[in-house]
């Protein structure tokens, strides 16, 4: 079957592998059949992403066809179409015991700690799998990042009386947005990049819109009558942003990063504590969160329509890749078609 590898930063290799086979029991057998992109992937490319060994196959945002049944599986049926929750333990650790499964210490990750799905066939666990027949390829391929922003808005323990700062209007922190709508809370978005924050003016009435400035302290105070925002979430990725979500967030107030880099995170301890926050951070997603977005999606209630903005084939994929960090193009979510 046909795949991609990650040899080195900024090297891919199509070759030949092997077809994995039949599954076993308890596993499934998939088709991919549309590939998200995920800022993973563009970070990988770079060199820059946590985590991570080379050489390796990339991929986690997963709409896939059942091709195969491995014995004991009851929930799904051959022809299905499906989300894969791309998380896995190897082992049965502390955090697993407590149901914390996404974040154990020998959790695996697919297209970071193992071979992901930038190839044409895969086994994995069925009770990682969620049919998804009544949605498209596209929404399938998105519900993982969907599942990321879930989760963040879920740590942060959002309200309807809450001031919600998203900081990164990348996908995953639109995904955040989108679902951060679902509670009620006032919710400001913050980004660089204009064209971000227009889609979002358009997709999402009601949220406020910051362009990042030197007076962004200022803009907040201005929009809010002299509050700040009660939760900040952060999903850029960026030191420099993530040390300066404690200046907007409101004292009592909670920061959670969805984003990560490869270093340090430095504060002021005494202006911290005179707030009293609460730092969190929030890694992959629950089934929980999987189970909600495809049912969202299934009732209308959740609309993505121009959350994808580009399409690729899998045949030119590793020739094309470079022109998603071009800024002039204007990417939001790239998926890739097999």
């Amino acid at each position: 079957m046909k795949a991609i590898i990650l040899a080195q930063p900024g090297e891919f290799k199509r070759f030949i592998k092997d077809h994995p086979g039949k599954p076993a029991e308890g596993e499934v057998l998939l088709k991919i059949r549309m590939l998200g992109i995920c800022g993973t992937d563009l970070h990988a490319y770079k060199g820059h992403q946590p985590f991570f060994e080379y050489p390796r196959i990339l991929g986690h945002e997963i709409a896939a066809e059942v091709l195969e049944l491995g014995a004991g599986v009851t929930h799904l049926n051959v022809g299905d179409l499906c989300a894969v929750m791309p998380y896995r333990n190897t082992s049965t650790d502390q955090a697993v015991r407590r149901g914390k499964m996404h974040c154990g210490d020998h959790v695996k990750v697919l297209g970071v700690h193992e071979d992901g799905a930038m190839q044409e066939y895969l086994i994995y666990r069925a009770d990682h799998v969620f049919p998804a027949n009544s949605l498209t390829l596209e929404q399938i391929a998105t519900i993982e990042p969907l599942a990321i922003g879930s989760h963040a808005i879920e740590r942060g323990q959002v309200q309807s009386d809450d001031i919600v700062l998203v900081v990164g209007a990348g996908p995953i922190g639109i995904a955040a947005i989108l679902m951060g709508q679902f509670k009620a809370a006032r919710i400001i978005a913050l980004d660089i990049n204009r064209n971000r924050l227009n889609f979002i003016a358009k997709k999402c009435p009601g949220v406020d819109t910051i362009a990042l400035s030197d007076s962004v302290l200022d803009d907040l105070k201005t929009l809010l009558n002299g509050d700040l925002p009660t939760i900040v979430i952060d999903a850029t990725g960026n030191k420099q942003s993530m040390e300066t979500c404690f200046e907007y967030v409101a004292p009592g107030g909670t920061v959670v990063y969805i984003g990560l880099f490869i270093g340090q995170i430095t504060f002021d301890d005494p202006y911290v504590q005179r707030k009293e926050l609460t730092l969190k951070t929030s890694r992959n997603a629950y089934p929980e969160d999987f189970t909600k977005i495809i049912r969202l999606m299934e009732s209308g209630l959740l609309n993505t329509d121009g959350y994808v903005t580009h399409h690729f084939s899998f045949d030119t994929l590793s020739e094309e890749f470079t022109m998603l960090y071009d800024p002039e193009n204007e990417v939001i979510k790239a998926v890739v078609a097999y």
